[in-house]
């Protein structure tokens, strides 16, 4: 069936299908929001086991991209890669080879702008549109359906998704193709220096004698207080290293942003320093570690441990 613009206002759940690829730790609980409020879901992982709770709740499981893309009307993303985004999409079984004409891809996964135009040009030379559509607030953000979704691509198509959307978190348009993804960019080298800010302070803290704990109560309620402090806070005091979101991911992403500093002659010495400090995570073998391991690049710099059982509670 060729599909009409007007066929997305998506006003009855269950006569638009929907298919997903991917269910990591961000993808599955995004993914179940969807199954949840009713729509038929089509979806493809690597990894069949990780899909199970998924199928368990009534998606069905797809051979490649291609096939999920061939039994849906929206094909949602969220990879590892921007190698991983190719394949996915654009690769010999990519989704958009399955499309009928007038499907919609969008990519949730944080990848190269390019790369995002790259498929939004291949898809609409099958009659089909892409939105590039990274987020941003980590597990618990896709556990309550609470991210931020920073949207590249026609308004218009954004505009008709935006009741997916909403099952997922708050969309916000950005501009064309790759603008969702350049603003994702953006939100990382904001997020990088203020883990750096937050840790460093955490080690200040502790070599002055004060209670970390203390502290971090303290400063929640103030001009320090951040989104990673509500975050992380609690979870560096407790030694809660586990992935909300991978180290090897967010060297990833910082890699891409230091690209894109590099072709647009931008100087970040902040950005630069942040990097080199989860390479240096990375490099210790804490890739599969939460961003939160931070804490541990800064103790082992200055060869200082903040082992501290938590008396009182940390946002």
């Amino acid at each position: 069936m060729e599909l009409k613009p007007e066929d997305f206002l998506l006003s009855v759940p269950f006569n638009i299908k929907l298919g997903w690829i991917g269910t990591g730790v961000m993808g599955r609980s995004m993914c179940s929001h969807l199954i949840k409020a009713g729509y038929f879901v089509t979806i493809f992982t690597r990894t069949q086991s990780k899909a199970q709770s998924l199928i368990d709740m009534g998606a069905r499981f797809a051979k490649s991209p291609l096939d999920v893309a061939s039994n849906s009307d929206v094909v949602f993303s969220i990879v590892g890669y921007p190698s991983d985004v190719r394949s996915v999409h654009i690769g010999p079984t990519g989704a958009v080879h399955g499309l009928k004409r007038g499907g919609i891809l969008v990519d949730m996964t944080t990848s190269d702008p390019s790369l995002a135009v790259e498929i939004a040009n291949a898809a609409a030379a099958r009659g089909c549109v892409s939105i590039d559509a990274p987020v941003s607030g980590g597990d618990r953000g896709a556990k309550n359906g609470t991210l931020a979704i920073f949207a590249g691509g026609e308004e218009e198509v954004v505009k008709r998704l935006e009741p997916l959307f909403n099952c997922l978190g708050k969309v916000n348009y950005m501009g064309g193709s790759g603008k969702g993804q350049f603003a994702k960019l953006a939100n990382q080298v904001t997020i990088a220096s203020t883990m750096v800010g937050l840790v460093e302070g955490m080690m200040y803290a502790h070599k002055a004698g004060l209670d970390v704990e203390l502290f971090l109560n303290a400063i929640s309620t103030g001009a320090a207080g951040s989104k990673s402090l509500d975050l992380y806070g609690s979870r560096m005091l407790k030694r809660d290293f586990e992935a909300g979101f991978y180290v090897k991911h967010f060297v990833k992403d910082l890699g891409i942003c230091l690209k894109e500093c590099q072709n647009m002659g931008l100087a970040l010495p902040g950005l630069a320093l942040a990097q080199q400090l989860f390479v240096s995570l990375q490099a210790h073998g804490d890739g599969d570690l939460g961003t939160q391991a931070l804490l541990l690049s800064l103790e082992r710099l200055n060869n200082v441990s903040l082992e501290i059982k938590p008396t009182t509670s940390v946002p």
